[in-house]
């Protein structure tokens, strides 16, 4: 959980790095919450709370990976953007610093 929190009290960093641990949790535990929400009270707008957030995570996923946050707009490719974006935040992240910032890893160490 503590990972989820650490990315809403960042919701709007766009700078920096962020390690696949933190994406994933962040993601899996939205889908957690939503699937929750939905099935409990039918609430499909609770969405809109974590968009920022959602947003600011995936762009330092992506400078990570030593990729800019424009590469987002990929998913709007059809059919291969997705997936393309998929694979993008499932890659390893760059040993040592790059030009977004030091190796989170290495800080985490």
């Amino acid at each position: 959980m503590s990972w989820y929190l650490s990315v809403l009290k960042n919701y709007a960093g766009f700078a920096g790095r962020a390690r696949r641990q933190e994406y994933w949790m962040f993601a899996l535990v939205n889908l957690i919450i939503y699937a929750v929400l939905e099935v409990i009270a039918g609430v499909t707008k609770s969405s809109a709370v974590t968009i920022l957030p959602s947003l600011a995570v995936l762009v330092r996923r992506l400078h990570d990976t030593g990729k800019s946050g424009a590469w987002f707009w990929i998913v709007l490719v059809p059919f291969i953007g997705g997936i393309w974006l998929l694979v993008l935040t499932a890659m390893p992240g760059g040993a040592g610093a790059n030009r977004y910032g030091p190796d989170p890893k290495a800080v985490a160490a």
